[in-house]
């Protein structure tokens, strides 16, 4: 017994250190000044001399706050529509009859299951044909109402008594008021669930924006911090620093959010 539970803390270090091991190495490269060694043998994990002066190198190197600055727009934009969009497709998806209901679900998974690569193409004709290209809107419209968070919130919903709902229509509350005034407040930990995902997808992306955007200075921040992978190859410091910034906000979302979120997986866990 005593061996499988050293076993299994054996196991549980390992996957922190596979997990968690690159963001300590990446924020300990960010801190090294120019004078160490960031190839020494063996590697040296804590800085002998930390500074900060590798974060304001980077916004010498590119303009990372308007990147960061387009990023956050086009994070912003995408939560603001997940969590609208997706609650009202979910609620109606859950909670009200019409013909279609049962296809409409089923296009929402079977759209799961198909690649972006299969439709950046029909994509980026499709805005182009809206004169969209080399704007911020092209970046946010393809994931301003995604699948799966419409499909977390339909579970969600699925979960809310029918009675609750059935007091409500006999009190005289359309759908409407029952969305709003029932159903969204009962689940609200998978709306912030979705919140978060959202962000995360949106700040993160990279393949999207490349493709849409041609005007540097619309650019998000994670195509911005390529251009240090090219003008400064030989400088680690500052490709750390830059990762250092790009991921900082996602970390902070999640520590605040963490509590929400790990209620809102349950609420809106889908069911077998």
């Amino acid at each position: 017994m005593k061996a499988r539970t050293i076993g299994r803390y054996a196991l549980l270090l390992l996957v922190l250190a596979i997990t968690i091991g690159p963001f300590l190495w990446q924020l300990s490269t960010s801190l090294k000044g120019v004078t160490e060694d960031i190839y020494s043998t063996p590697p040296q994990l804590l800085p002998l001399h930390p500074t900060p002066g590798n974060y304001a190198r980077v916004a010498d190197a590119v303009p990372i706050w308007s990147f960061a600055l387009n990023s956050l727009i086009v994070a912003l934009a995408n939560v603001v529509a997940n969590c609208v969009g997706a609650s009202m497709a979910g609620y109606a998806l859950a909670r009200l009859r019409f013909r279609g209901r049962t296809a409409a679900t089923t296009v929402f998974l079977t759209s799961l299951l198909v690649p972006f690569e299969a439709i950046m193409i029909a994509l980026f004709l499709v805005m182009r044909s809206l004169h969209l290209n080399n704007t911020l809107a092209a970046v946010v419209l393809p994931g301003s109402i995604a699948a799966l968070n419409v499909l977390l919130m339909r579970n969600a919903f699925l979960a809310l008594p029918a009675a609750v709902e059935e007091a409500a229509v006999i009190d005289g509350a359309n759908a409407w008021q029952r969305f709003v005034r029932i159903a969204a407040p009962s689940a609200r930990g998978t709306i912030v669930v979705v919140a978060v995902f959202s962000f995360m997808f949106s700040w993160d992306d990279f393949l999207w924006p490349l493709i849409v955007l041609s005007d540097p200075a619309k650019y998000t921040l994670t195509i911005g911090l390529s251009y240090l992978q090219g003008t400064f190859v030989n400088d680690q410091r500052l490709i750390a620093a830059g990762t250092m910034i790009a991921v900082a906000p996602l970390v902070l979302l999640f520590t605040a959010a963490q509590k929400y979120f790990f209620r809102g997986v349950g609420e809106g866990a889908v069911k077998g």
